[in-house]
């Protein structure tokens, strides 16, 4: 009880709001963790409701601008779950999909492979690469003394080309797939 009288009133509250839900054991610090949201979300508070008031010109916060503080921090800090209807509706959607087939085999039964999280889900599009060899003979070098091949050199670009060739990989590491 000597504890509980130096304990501050804010404090206080968060116990009797904790002891109030059916909380009855737990650590300390978790008031002080309570303590702390609290007071930033107080201070976030505040401060959004001057800058409400500050706009709207007026010399002081009222009521209606801590209202429409709070209302716009709700509005971007928490997610409102769907309507339950919406929910019920989906769930019977996904659940009107039958499950995939299993064959009956001893062992373990597993689903088929196309079903599984490590049936590789991805394709990567390899290109290949040609060499154009023949090309004009148009091109010369500046110095023409050091090249062997009397002055000219043959240019080979490589370029990518899109062979439509597809590569799927596994997260087991199987053999790719073409």
């Amino acid at each position: 009880m000597a504890e509980e009288d130096d304990m501050p009133r804010d404090a206080k509250t968060v116990k009797t709001i904790l002891e109030s839900m059916g909380v009855t054991r737990f650590e300390p610090r978790v008031i002080n963790q309570f303590l702390d949201l609290w007071y930033r979300y107080v201070v976030d508070v505040l401060g959004d409701a001057q800058t409400y008031a500050e706009h709207a010109g007026k010399a002081a916060i009222d009521c209606d601008d801590v209202k429409l503080a709070i209302q716009s921090r709700v509005n971007s800090s928490f997610q409102q779950p769907p309507p339950r209807e919406l929910l019920v509706d989906l769930a019977k959607a996904r659940n009107s999909i039958p499950l995939p087939k299993i064959i009956g085999t001893h062992g373990i039964s597993l689903p088929p492979e196309a079903d599984t999280l490590i049936y590789p889900n991805y394709q990567l599009n390899v290109p290949t690469r040609t060499t154009f060899r023949d090309m004009d003979d148009d091109i010369e070098w500046e110095d023409d003394d050091d090249k062997e091949d009397g002055g000219k050199e043959v240019v080979q670009p490589t370029h990518l080309q899109d062979s439509g060739r597809k590569v799927s990989f596994s997260i087991t590491g199987k053999d790719s797939k073409p």
